[in-house]
């Protein structure tokens, strides 16, 4: 009778060990840690925490902005128009309440005139199939526009003390900027939505490739449609922050807002093209740009200068993205 045999199997060999990869992510928060660095450096005191949540308050409503943005680049679009809106928003909830509504009717009112504006937008661009760039290089001018129409360049700054504490007061023993967490749940739930839902994957889809997303079911459209509203809601919150923090409600707020805005996107890993892009790269972006910006004011350096700097990043981030694209993994 024969014995059975045995088989000797080779012992299971262990997993590879994870290679580290440097990532975009990563670079940004070496530059920003650098960058803290040298201006602590130059500016003495400067990284007191105290002096950085300060410091915050002069860009809660440019973050939330690029936020918004990020949806719009990773789609394949653009939104030029989103500091004319923003102070269109401002006006109108300046000039209702003057007109004697009530401010949160006012606040309400501002808001539905965000996402109205950001709908405008939106349908134009899926609906009309006109190109995002000319869609909101015209609204630009049509929203600020109809903030100095209606309001003929007059400013609005009587509001109560408790609205003006929105974007003046300070939380956690006089520490925090009453704002900052506003941004710190708009990340959140922004990046809950990008990288999270199928809402977000269909972000994705469009900017990679429309058509071969719209074959495979998606409603690309009504994709567009909420991309645009979701970007005028943010900027109605940046609106009223905005309009709390200098107590005042006037046409001309925000003019130029778009480049830094678009700056801290690119910056950020965002492909200008559209198709890839995150929410902590946009965050890492705002962070790195504005402080930088700050940081050269505390500093001493011109303001123009700080136009040439933000202009050049811009540039540079483009350049970053292309170079993380094409580097071999």
């Amino acid at each position: 009778m024969s014995q059975p045999t045995t088989r000797l199997t080779a012992p299971a060999e262990a997993p590879p060990p994870r290679r580290f990869v440097f990532t975009r992510t990563h670079g940004l928060a070496l530059l920003l840690v650098v960058e803290l660095s040298g201006l602590g450096v130059l500016v003495p005191g400067y990284l007191d925490p105290s002096s950085l949540l300060d410091t915050s308050r002069t860009f809660i409503e440019t973050g939330i902005l690029a936020l918004g943005m990020t949806f719009v680049i990773v789609s394949g679009g653009i939104d030029l128009s989103i500091a004319s809106l923003l102070a269109l928003v401002s006006v109108v909830m300046g000039l209702s309440y003057q007109a004697g509504l009530p401010l949160p009717a006012a606040m309400l009112l501002g808001v539905a005139t965000g996402i109205a504006g950001g709908l405008v937008n939106g349908a134009a661009v899926a609906y009309l199939g006109l190109h995002p760039f000319v869609v909101t290089l015209a609204t630009m001018a049509i929203y600020r526009g109809a903030a100095y129409a209606i309001s003929n360049a007059a400013a609005v700054s009587d509001f109560p003390p408790w609205f003006a504490s929105i974007g003046q007061s300070y939380i956690a023993g006089g520490l925090v900027p009453a704002q900052l967490p506003a941004l710190v749940v708009a990340a959140l739930a922004c990046w809950l939505l990008l990288d999270r839902t199928t809402f977000g994957r269909r972000v994705y889809g469009i900017g990679a490739n429309e058509l071969a997303t719209r074959f495979s079911g998606v409603p690309v459209e009504r994709v567009k449609l909420a991309i645009y509203g979701l970007m005028g809601g943010l900027v109605s919150v940046a609106a009223i922050i905005q309009t709390a923090r200098v107590s005042t409600a006037r046409a001309n707020a925000s003019l130029g807002l778009e480049l830094p805005v678009i700056a801290m996107v690119v910056l950020g890993g965002t492909k200008i093209t559209g198709g890839a892009g995150t929410i902590p790269g946009t965050v890492l972006g705002v962070l790195v740009l504005a402080y930088l910006q700050d940081g050269l004011v505390s500093a001493g350096v011109r303001n123009d200068w700080g136009l040439v700097i933000v202009g050049a990043f811009l540039i540079l981030g483009v350049l970053a993205n292309e170079f993380f694209r094409r580097a071999p993994r």
